[in-house]
């Protein structure tokens, strides 16, 4: 059975992009006693407050119809922002050849926790910064892009 970022994801994404925007990611998440429920939307020119109210209206009854979420939770529509969140295959596949920053559950055995480089390749197991640094997948908690501010 797929589970309910799955199926959200399934269940929103042709209204999404039938009004012209397209559906990044699904998050389905308990913070303290409260579940959110983020959709992430994208175009190219960019997400403003007036797009993410687009999308909420449209996909509100859906949601509900739908009830694939017994507990109350808070619906959030929002830009996968600046420094996005890399949590599937296809975010990875669209930054190949960019700067990326790694965290992991604990220190390896190089005593780091962090790593930032140059995405190179991916697979199921491992994640390939440019530098030949070879990373588990098993033990990273969060990648993420990096932006440049200067």
């Amino acid at each position: 059975m797929a589970n309910i970022e799955e199926k959200v994801e399934k269940l929103l994404k042709p209204t999404i992009e039938n009004i012209g925007y397209d559906l990044d990611d699904v998050e389905y998440a308990k913070e303290g006693k409260n579940y959110f429920l983020r959709i992430y939307i994208d175009k190219p020119e960019g997400i403003d407050l007036k797009d993410c109210e687009t999308v909420n209206d449209a996909i509100s009854d859906l949601l509900d119809e739908a009830n694939y979420i017994k507990e109350q939770y808070f619906v959030e529509v929002s830009s996968p922002g600046i420094e996005r969140v890399l949590r599937k295959d296809k975010h990875l596949e669209q930054n190949k050849g960019k700067e990326i920053a790694i965290k992991l559950f604990k220190k390896d055995t190089l005593g780091n926790k962090e790593y930032e480089g140059t995405l190179k390749d991916f697979d199921e197991e491992y994640i390939l910064l440019e530098e030949d640094i070879k990373i588990e997948r098993k033990s990273i908690a969060q990648i993420k892009t990096v932006y440049d501010w200067d």
